[in-house]
């Protein structure tokens, strides 16, 4: 069997870092990490071509040769997806899909032509899949009962990545959050009870990604990083001494919950083993919001001084946050925005509610016959798009709420600010002699566009920037590259607010940073 696996493109989105990736010569964030896992579980006897869309293409001798498309997807790849589905079946060839889109949504890729639906999680459904095949069965759709053992995970076939165009490599080690957030669609695809890997397995993975001269930083992509801390901290205390045998080749960051900042012990961990950064969900400063959403693990103790004892411990924040959640007070955005200035969190990604079909959220929305049918239908949109509900209060004052927030947070002096200033509250790790790690000859290009651009080329932050990095390079060396690719990524936020403001016009049907909204009164009272 000749197999052709591809990753759709993704759309410019908050993530994709697209100026940024110009500037260093590299085509994208991370590797897609779940269809490098399905392509180990594939036959040794077949013959695999990988393509990731948003590094390199597919030819048309590469289609030709294929007798299968594999095909896994997330919500934000749906257009390319469904149009490789298309392409597929045009061209007489099998498909398979599978991944969290076609899982949460599979009518779109079976409508698109797709013969094999392999949904859930791989290590039940891709054994089905394949038995199917085996047994010369022409379509088929697969769904796992139960979770997997992710101890029977194998290696994911890091061998067959681009890896020089990567800006991070990634690896997993659980899946699955203890909490109940009504907006998150993760504990529907991989449930409540974080299942994780043995720490052994961890380490094989990464001396894989070492032996293959991976150097630099790695992304654990876990839902919830500490979702079960007795494991995670089994595995730290063994990578601990794994990364101090080789001089700590990596550096690492990952999402967790905000209650990290309640254990030392895990913080202290994760500081010795390398890592450098975290993603926390902090969603919002209201604490009505955070209780009607059930995010009740950021209503213990006060978000600021987690955000203080995280930055303490020696953790750069990158964090999100959402607007637009039910019986939500005008000035939800400029809350935010005031939370985050006190934080400095430089990279805050914030969006606009929506229902992730088959949350908990969307059930509700569904009794409550508050799903819109409009804005790309009830499937989720990009990260710009409007709610695919009816909300509590007027959605245009949301919209000018969430522009004026991106507009103000991404206005080039305020980001370059809060990128200093969280580089000087972060404690210097003394196990890093750099936080964030560029492979040399990508790190020199982006220095010397960087210098260009915002030390010469952008008059109106030429100032600010020359002295923000003379301060950093006096006062903490070690964070220097940490603040130079934050600073480096300020180019691509600058064209995401305008991006975010074009989409947000379109589907207005006017802009609200220029145009007066209308004081109608909410949709729904609750």
């Amino acid at each position: 069997m000749k197999v052709l696996l591809l990753y759709p493109r993704f759309p410019k989105t908050f993530w994709s870092y697209d100026e940024f990736m110009k500037i260093a010569g590299l085509k994208a964030f991370i590797p897609p990490l779940g269809i490098l896992t399905v392509a180990a579980m594939l036959p040794t006897d077949w013959e695999v071509r990988f393509y990731d869309r948003n590094v390199n293409q597919e030819t048309d001798a590469d289609w030709q040769w294929c007798d299968m498309v594999i095909l896994s997807a997330m919500l934000a790849q749906k257009e390319d997806f469904l149009a490789q589905i298309h392409k597929a079946a045009q061209l007489g060839k099998k498909v398979a899909v599978g991944g969290p889109y076609p899982t949460s949504v599979p009518q779109p890729a079976e409508k698109a032509g797709a013969n094999y639906l392999i949904l859930d999680e791989g290590e039940i459904t891709v054994p089905q899949f394949l038995d199917a095949i085996a047994k010369g069965e022409e379509q088929g759709t697969f769904r796992a009962l139960e979770k997997p053992d992710v101890t029977q995970s194998p290696i994911p076939r890091f061998d067959l990545l681009k890896r020089d165009d990567y800006l991070m490599m990634a690896i997993q080690f659980s899946r699955g959050c203890p909490f109940e957030c009504e907006f998150c669609d993760i504990i529907n695809l991989y449930g409540r009870k974080p299942r994780t890997k043995e720490p052994s397995q961890t380490l094989a993975e990464l001396q894989t990604l070492y032996d293959l001269g991976w150097r630099g930083s790695l992304f654990v992509v876990d839902d919830n990083f500490i979702g079960n801390k007795r494991n995670v901290k089994r595995l730290l205390q063994e990578l601990i001494p794994w990364m101090q045998e080789r001089n700590y080749p990596f550096t690492f960051l990952t999402e967790a919950s905000v209650n990290l900042a309640e254990d030392t012990e895990l913080l202290e961990l994760m500081a010795k083993a390398g890592f450098y950064a975290v993603f926390l969900g902090i969603e919002t400063p209201d604490q009505d919001s955070l209780q009607v959403t059930r995010k009740f693990q950021n209503t213990r103790n006060p978000l600021l001084e987690a955000c203080r004892t995280i930055n303490e411990a020696g953790l750069l924040i990158y964090a999100g946050f959402i607007i637009g959640f039910d019986g939500e007070k005008t000035g939800a955005g400029e809350r935010i925005q005031a939370f985050i200035e006190e934080t400095s969190i430089p990279q805050p990604m914030l969006g606009i509610l929506q229902a992730i079909p088959n949350t908990a959220l969307w059930e509700r929305l569904k009794r409550e016959e508050r799903l819109l049918e409009g804005f790309g239908g009830t499937e989720v949109g990009d990260q710009n798009s409007l709610m695919n509900f009816i909300p509590t209060r007027p959605m245009a004052e949301v919209a000018k709420e969430y522009l004026e927030a991106i507009w103000r947070m991404y206005e080039p002096k305020n980001y370059l600010r809060r990128c200093f200033e969280q580089c000087l509250k972060i404690t210097p790790n003394p196990q890093l002699q750099q936080t964030m790690y560029f492979p040399p000859g990508k790190g020199l290009r982006l220095l010397a566009h960087l210098l260009w651009r915002q030390g010469w080329q952008r008059q109106e932050i030429r100032g600010q920037f020359w002295q923000q990095l003379w301060a950093i390079l006096r006062t903490k060396p070690q964070f220097v590259n940490m603040y130079l690719g934050l600073c480096a990524a300020g180019e691509h936020f600058w064209e995401y607010r305008l991006l975010a403001r074009e989409r947000i016009t379109e589907q207005l049907g006017f802009d609200p940073l220029t145009t007066p909204t209308s004081v109608e009164k909410p949709l729904v009272t609750i």
